[in-house]
């Protein structure tokens, strides 16, 4: 139970950032309400397994009740913020309801930008929740079913014609798995046309993919997708998109499958307090992460600019998150026992991991710069670690091993529905 004589500290956001300061709060005189659209927990660098049919939803979510329930000083609502009234020091939920706090932590996130052309939104979906990556599995399945219906070739190749917008990690790793899909786990189901002539395009506007990485691995990423039928278009810039492909400065693509990974936008976070934000959205905050001028509300995550010592912005990558998470709790707990808050946020840096796809994959860690099948083991055994709770990390051990033996994707089903207008 609650009580009225403690801090309250409410946690806007489940991801890594907003839960890991709430179970780091569960020894400390507060009471804790953790608000979320949604009730559980998602981890989103696998989502992609999930567009391409390698993975269920629930093996890469938890339900965040189950994650706390041991917890007696931490409460989940389910609710969507639309404001905060930082005067009266409450969260303003969409029905109307008031969350007073002592403490806040906005733990939001962020989303995909399509850089002023937010009509093309509803043809090349990005990939930030369940919703859409079972949405992009849906239409990489029907492309396939639809070129098998028809015969006429110019439209079985528009169907079997893949773009994915964008050469970060997202991207890369969504036109390996593609890549895998229909050379791999589709190559023997249709009778009417081979899963192998899929073309797959992976458009970057940058003169090399994976822009974080030094240049050296940059280059092992792009030669390992090229290898594995990828076609690698750089300083490219995509300026139409519908629903029957894309258009470079150059050139036209017909395709009628596109998916977004160019860019992110904030949560508006920002805006709710009335803090300045970057060019992306993302609220600048103090070296503590708390808001200039609202010592008690702190921004973390990808909808904070959060900066290292040496003034570099620290990357929007799930251990960054939990790292930002540990520091507010920490912040949060020395003022409830009357000792000084921690003064400044310091980042870990524990590299960066991408994978291309079997065996292959890249780690910049320091002056350790490491590919191949060692880095592919690796980038693999991290992603579990991160998991949450031994159910998942275990299914999705069983699973990837199970992929690696057979080539197979076993979560190919077709369901929900398009609001495209798609069949």
């Amino acid at each position: 139970m609650h009580s009225p004589d403690r801090k309250k500290v409410v946690v806007v956001g489940a991801g890594f950032g907003g839960l890991t300061t709430a179970q780091l709060l569960a020894r400390t005189d507060v009471d804790i309400t953790v608000v979320d659209r949604r009730n559980f927990h998602l981890f989103q660098p696998l989502l992609y397994q999930v567009a391409t049919a390698g993975l269920n939803p629930s093996d890469i979510a938890w339900p965040v009740r189950s994650v706390l329930r041991h917890q007696s000083n931490a409460r989940v609502l389910l609710g969507d913020v639309v404001g905060v009234d930082t005067d009266a020091r409450c969260v303003v939920l969409d029905d109307g309801r008031r969350l007073p706090y002592d403490y806040l932590v906005l733990a939001t996130g962020a989303t995909h930008t399509y850089f002023g052309h937010d009509e093309w939104a509803g043809i090349a979906p990005g990939l930030k929740r369940v919703d859409d990556a079972t949405l992009i599995r849906r239409r990489l399945l029907m492309a396939f079913e639809r070129a098998e219906n028809t015969d006429d070739p110019v439209l079985r190749r528009a169907l079997t014609t893949f773009v994915i917008v964008g050469a970060g990690p997202t991207g890369v790793e969504m036109a390996g798995a593609i890549a895998e899909l229909a050379q791999h786990a589709l190559a023997s189901d249709f009778r009417s046309m081979d899963p192998r002539d899929t073309r797959i395009l992976l458009v970057e506007g940058a003169s090399r993919v994976l822009g974080a990485f030094p240049e050296s691995l940059s280059e092992v990423a792009r030669r390992d997708l090229q290898r594995m039928g990828v076609e690698v278009l750089l300083n490219a810039q995509v300026i139409g998109c519908d629903e029957r492909g894309v258009t470079l400065k150059d050139h036209r693509i017909d395709a009628h499958t596109i998916i977004w990974a160019a860019g992110v936008a904030a949560s508006p976070a920002a805006r709710w307090v009335g803090c300045p934000a970057d060019r992306a959205g993302r609220a600048i905050v103090s070296a503590d992460l708390s808001v200039p001028g609202l010592r008690e509300v702190f921004i973390i995550g990808d909808t904070a600019s959060m900066k290292t010592a040496d003034g570099k912005l620290v990357p929007g990558v799930a251990p960054a998150a939990k790292q930002a998470g540990e520091h507010v709790a920490a912040c949060i707990r020395a003022e409830v026992q009357g000792k000084p808050r921690p003064a400044r946020f310091r980042y870990r840096n524990f590299g960066n991991l991408a994978t291309i796809g079997r065996n292959s994959a890249v780690i910049h860690y320091g002056r350790l710069k490491l590919s191949g099948g060692l880095a592919w083991w690796l980038w693999s055994f991290a992603h579990i670690y991160f998991l949450i709770g031994m159910r998942n990390r275990t299914l999705v051990a069983i699973q990837w091993f199970w992929n690696y033996l057979s080539y197979g994707r076993g979560a190919r089903l077709i369901v929900g529905s398009d609001n495209s207008g798609k069949p």
